[in-house]
């Protein structure tokens, strides 16, 4: 997956210390206290979240270049969500009192960090008004763009960690046996490849302008 932000590609103008994960380690959980923030490296993350009385709902599938557990600098003192690497990751750990700092210095680094986190809060606005007015096929298109960081401009193909349907299932509000319908009408249509990883095509977004 390519970055978000190009500046942190290596991670160590953010400081911190880097940690690796096995693929389905947990790397906090709900509930816990929260003080630091993360940065991937390498590998991806899947958040989820669990409410009284329902199963976990996946909230995000994150991968290079993305940050999370950044709720921590709005003032929240628990996690909301369990985070668990989706592959061996290589994850920096960023202390909230040294990313204020950072914020604090109104450089190229730091407004790169505001933009970032505020176009964080519009994704997951979008997310949200998908699952309202999207078909499920376009949700599912969308995902695995946002996945792949693929934007208009982006590159013809980018290569992403194998998710499970079900988590695709989870993340666009339905169920495993469409999205296996989905992944394999897509496929079968040059949009995505298995070799490995999950490739994924600019020619998706084409389902994005279908109805």
């Amino acid at each position: 997956m390519t970055s978000h932000l190009g500046r942190f590609s290596s991670g160590a103008s953010l400081g911190g210390k880097v940690s690796h994960y096995r693929n389905k380690q947990n790397i906090y959980t709900q509930g816990a206290p929260a003080y630091t923030l993360f940065y991937i490296q390498e590998g991806g993350v899947r958040l989820t979240s669990r409410t009284k009385h329902r199963p976990p709902a996946v909230t995000a599938i994150l991968g290079v270049g993305d940050f999370f557990g950044e709720l921590c600098l709005a003032g929240y003192p628990l996690r909301v969500s369990t985070a668990v690497a989706l592959a061996a990751s290589s994850i920096r750990t960023i202390e909230k009192k040294m990313m204020l700092q950072m914020l604090r210095k109104k450089n190229k680094t730091s407004n790169s960090l505001v933009a970032y986190l505020l176009a964080s809060v519009k994704n997951y606005q979008d997310h949200v008004a998908d699952l309202l007015t999207s078909s499920v096929e376009q949700r599912l298109a969308r995902v695995l763009l946002r996945l792949a960081h693929l934007g208009k401009k982006g590159p013809e193909v980018v290569e992403i960690p194998v998710l499970s349907h079900q988590v695709l299932a989870e993340m666009v509000g339905t169920t495993r046996p469409r999205v296996n319908v989905f992944m394999n009408r897509f496929r079968k249509k040059g949009f995505i490849d298995y070799d490995g990883g999950l490739e994924v095509r600019q020619s998706l977004r084409t389902v994005l302008r279908s109805r």
